[in-house]
């Protein structure tokens, strides 16, 4: 995408045009985000800086908060590393900085992946924490793949790996988390939800900073910063990321909203802000409010939960009774109703002939944090 994003550029430089924002240097690329052509040093400088009048405007940071940025070795965390620790010095935030890895266990990508942030750990001199799944979880995404098969395997790791990225955190007593996660994404979350009709998270997917109500808030210092650019950015500092799509990736249902964004993007640019300030906008009558769910904690590992398990919880007592799609159904009432069924039918002699279902012992349920 980067030599794609360069090459769509050139054309800039072909035509010798003059940075629109010092005026004197020629012209290396044309911003995606508002079509304006400038040299490196003043889009190196205008992209930092509105990421920094971000932070500044949202008040996502105090002076001493312990943050940790959640890295993948991708070209956004590894862009916002660079800059949140670039920001920090020259703005003088007093932020204590780390990074923050999640292994999910994916063998030849996640493994690959996590030598680029082991790398930036030392090339941006801020310590390095990893987390696993099958520390937390006792089990691998390639494990629950095996399970699950490709079709659903997006649900289990999204949801294991923002609780894993929590659990890190607070292991490593931060007080703020920072994601990578870009206007395209924020874009298509806002789609989606409106596909699924998930107006609960509807409410709330714009939201720079989430978790508020908490211990530990999770903040979107990318939120108005467009992929292409940060493309743009990381090709021309020459960062040091890890490009190869997730193994599992090409299956999700995200990239359907993707490649719809992406579309709009070619005919409209600012398309990608438009949906993000719709969704900012969007009023609920008071009726439907009072139909959302309320956020409490999970009876069994104490994580935030709107319903008496959490969804960790629920995806892995399936896993370990043997029955991964236990967690899968969206029914209001799915915690205590079919952990009740399936504990009844794991328990039952009365079929005749000894045609009851077999004993399951429940297996070790989420791990004591």
């Amino acid at each position: 995408m980067a030599a794609r994003t360069a090459r769509h550029n050139a054309s800039a430089i072909r035509r010798g045009l003059t940075c629109q924002l010092c005026s004197t240097a020629r012209a290396a690329m044309k911003r995606p985000k508002t079509g304006q052509p400038c040299c490196r040093d003043c889009f190196y400088f205008a992209f930092e800086e509105e990421v920094h009048n971000t932070i500044v405007d949202n008040k996502l940071f105090n002076r001493g908060d312990r943050v940790a940025i959640g890295a993948s070795g991708g070209k956004d965390s590894t862009v916002l590393a660079h800059v949140l620790t670039l920001l920090n010095k020259r703005h003088d935030y007093g932020l204590d900085l780390f990074l923050l890895s999640v292994d999910e266990g994916i063998a030849g990508y996640r493994d690959d992946s996590l030598e680029t942030v082991k790398r930036n750990e030392q090339q941006y001199q801020i310590p390095l924490r990893i987390v696993s799944y099958k520390e937390l979880y006792q089990w691998s995404m390639d494990e629950i793949v095996s399970q699950i098969g490709l079709k659903s395997n997006c649900t289990f790791c999204g949801v294991f790996r923002r609780q894993a990225l929590d659990r890190g955190a607070t292991l490593e007593r931060a007080t703020k988390v920072v994601t990578g996660h870009n206007a395209d994404d924020i874009a298509e979350t806002v789609l989606l939800n409106i596909l699924r009709g998930d107006f609960s998270r509807l409410t709330r997917c714009t939201a720079i900073t989430t978790g508020s109500e908490g211990v530990l808030p999770r903040c979107k210092p990318f939120k108005y910063a467009y992929e292409k650019e940060i493309v743009l950015y990381a090709h021309f500092k020459k960062l040091d990321y890890f490009s190869t799509e997730c193994t599992y990736s090409p299956n999700a249902y995200r990239g359907f909203a993707r490649t719809f964004i992406k579309d709009l993007e070619s005919v409209r640019p600012q398309a990608i802000l438009d949906i993000i300030r719709s969704g900012e906008e969007l009023r609920y009558a008071q009726s439907a409010k009072d139909n959302m769910p309320t956020v409490g904690t999970c009876t069994r590992c104490g994580y935030m939960s709107s319903q008496e398990l959490c969804k960790a919880c629920l995806l892995l007592e399936g896993l370990n009774k043997g029955m991964p799609k236990l967690g899968l159904t969206r029914s209001k009432n799915t915690n205590s109703v079919a952990l009740q069924r399936e504990d009844w039918k794991a328990t039952d002699t009365s079929q005749p002939d000894g045609q009851g279902a077999p004993s399951l012992t429940r297996a070790t349920a989420a791990p004591d944090w």
